[in-house]
């Protein structure tokens, strides 16, 4: 057990997957977690998972608010009159609304700050929490310049106990932020996801890693995302129209592909793609594209263990790894992202151990 920054106890309020995700891992670093939840189901199940104990009474040092986003606001101006001694913060992946509401109630804002950590699953509920699930992941903390530094310090603490990476923004700065990265992404997941419904089954079982990678959070919550869409709805609506156009734009040179500058059109959109991708952070944090090969795996118990090792004894870091596989082969796709400078050296090394190189 590392030492923890935190004093603690630390209270959790909403016992779903972040909540108790938070709870778990502030319990790995030795910290007393008191949960509470408004269901008792959900606070059984958390309890018994061991992300902290059902102990109301004690003082928190730090509450942490982990409810639907429309009604943070409610839980959080009733935490911090239920404990005028604790510092108080949210993680709704919107900040504004909430911020806006508090100040309207005129709710103490010298211990509270809105934080938002970016780390999730498609799946919810406190059975689906993990102690790890914030690690290496950014978590954004909103500063509206009511908090003294002693007061911030302990989100701060919080934050990095848990492994994360701190990221200071203001509310508007989140809110655009978040709608363009997570937002719109969960609403154009959402809507191809919904083509699939009357496709032919002969179609679906075409479908490969792409098409499951661009719908994969279309399983996401549909109220949640009600209730996160209607919080964020104007900086949402405004990256949709602008996607609007650029849709727009292609249909219209597809529709007449023969018609000069039809291509050059389709090109330019397709090169801004790529473009955009290469500005995406990679792994910690650093811009840079990694190169990749496939390798064919064996439908057989341990074949993924014996590529892991053999990628490891070549002395090689595996950045990334997609795995594609169809329903009845025998033979799945691996796909090894690593460093551009070690992909031949990898290839050469996995050929000569017997792995067959697909690409």
């Amino acid at each position: 057990m590392t030492e923890s920054r935190l004093i603690g106890p630390v209270r959790v309020v909403g016992v779903g997957l972040l909540g108790a995700s938070i709870g778990l891992g502030l319990k790995a670093k030795g910290i007393d977690v008191i949960l509470a939840d408004a269901s008792p189901t959900h606070l059984a199940i958390a309890v018994d998972y061991g992300a902290g104990l059902a102990a109301p009474g004690d003082q928190p040092q730090l509450v942490v608010v982990c409810v639907p986003p429309d009604v943070t606001a409610d839980v959080v101006a009733a935490e911090l009159e239920a404990y005028p001694e604790a510092i108080v913060t949210d993680v709704a992946s919107v900040k504004l609304a909430v911020y806006d509401d508090l100040k309207a109630r005129g709710a103490d804002l010298s211990r509270y700050i809105g934080t938002h950590p970016m780390a999730g699953r498609e799946r919810g509920g406190p059975m689906s929490g993990r102690a790890d699930l914030f690690v290496g992941r950014p978590w954004v903390v909103v500063d509206h310049g009511n908090v003294s530094y002693q007061n911030a310090a302990a989100i701060d603490d919080l934050i990095l106990d848990l492994g994360a990476t701190l990221v200071e923004l203001t509310p508007e700065q989140h809110d655009q932020a978040v709608a363009l990265v997570s937002h719109v992404p969960q609403v154009v997941s959402s809507l191809l996801a919904r083509r699939l419904i009357e496709a032919p089954h002969a179609s679906l079982n075409l479908a490969g890693q792409g098409l499951r990678d661009v719908t994969r959070i279309a399983a996401s919550d549909p109220e949640l995302w009600v209730q996160i869409l209607g919080q964020n709805a104007r900086p949402v609506a405004d990256i949709l129209r602008a996607y609007r156009d650029d849709l727009d734009r292609f249909i219209a040179a597809l529709e007449d592909f023969e018609a000069p500058g039809a291509r050059r059109r389709i090109a330019e959109e397709l090169f801004g793609g790529n473009t955009g991708v290469e500005r995406l952070p990679g792994k910690h944090g650093v811009d840079r594209r990694y190169a990749s090969l496939i390798v064919m795996v064996d439908d057989r118990p341990g074949q993924l263990a014996r590529l892991f090792n053999d990628v490891g004894d070549a002395g090689v870091n595996l950045e990334d790894l997609r795995l594609e596989h169809s329903p009845g082969a025998q033979v799945g796709l691996a796909e090894i992202f690593v460093l551009p400078e070690v992909v031949e050296r990898l290839t050469d090394e996995l050929a000569a151990r017997g792995w067959r190189i697909a690409g």
